[in-house]
């Protein structure tokens, strides 16, 4: 199921699935308790940090890959990183477009750090506990980023809900098509994706909560982020379930 130490899935269309499940969630759950529950950014922020904490702690002391436990965290850090983000760009009045200047800025710091430190980015090369740390730190920065980035393409830009999931899907399609028929690196199109999936789970996210008049489907936080959550679970025990992982289709 894994190699040595690494503990993470194989990158495959189902992990995108997923991946794109889990950031839509992590926007409707964190605005769930920040906005429905009205407990506010910062309370929310720090609720949300904690399970984040609890899961990767978790993550780091196991011994094998979890299914469950993996997607735990990625949903943990799309929550936490909902909160953070909305913390920064409305309490304390940075504004999309700083808030995710400052996220970009964060996260190659990150990514420069780990490719000097341990010569890869590629998720196949996942094999330490210090790796590990920083591939979770990359993580829950882009999910934060992908809040900032999503509301700017819908607010700033005018693109609205349906418009910023429209403008993240293109970039997506894009990023599929230099796979099959570029020599990009796969590592470089692994990150440009997995940093895309959360603008458009955030778009997603608000176009399922909003209202008719906001441009959503207006179902709510209550009812969107429960509806995404029996999916993602049915697709965790789906893929979990299956006799052979298919090959990966990230490599270094």
């Amino acid at each position: 199921m894994v190699n040595d130490y690494n503990k993470l899935p194989q990158i495959t269309l189902s992990f995108w699935i997923m991946k794109i499940c889990a950031t839509t969630l992590g926007e409707t759950a964190g605005d769930l308790l920040s906005m429905t529950l009205k407990i506010g950014y910062a309370l929310s922020s720090i609720i949300l940090i904690t399970l984040f904490l609890l899961s990767l702690a978790a993550q780091l002391r196991s011994k094998k890959y979890i299914p469950l436990l993996y997607w735990l965290v990625i949903l943990t850090t799309s929550t936490a990183g909902t909160t953070i983000s909305d913390y920064m760009d409305r309490t304390l009045e940075l504004g999309y477009m700083k808030g995710a200047l400052i996220l970009i800025t964060l996260l190659i710091s990150i990514l420069t750090f780990w490719k000097i430190k341990f010569g890869s980015l590629s998720v196949k090369n996942i094999k330490s506990f210090k790796v590990e740390l920083t591939y979770w730190s990359a993580i829950l920065t882009s999910n934060t980023l992908g809040t900032a980035f999503g509301d700017y393409i819908a607010d700033d830009l005018g693109l609205g809900f349906f418009g910023g999931a429209a403008l993240t899907s293109a970039v997506l399609v894009a990023v599929a098509l230099a796979y099959y028929f570029s020599s990009v690196s796969r590592v470089i199109l692994f990150w440009i994706a997995f940093v895309v999936t959360r603008p458009l789970g955030a778009t997603v996210g608000d176009f399922l909560t909003k209202s008719n008049e906001k441009g959503g489907l207006d179902l709510g936080t209550v009812g969107s982020s429960a509806i995404l959550f029996t999916v993602l679970v049915g697709l965790i025990i789906f893929t979990g379930n299956q006799a052979s992982r298919p090959k990966s289709i990230e490599t270094a």
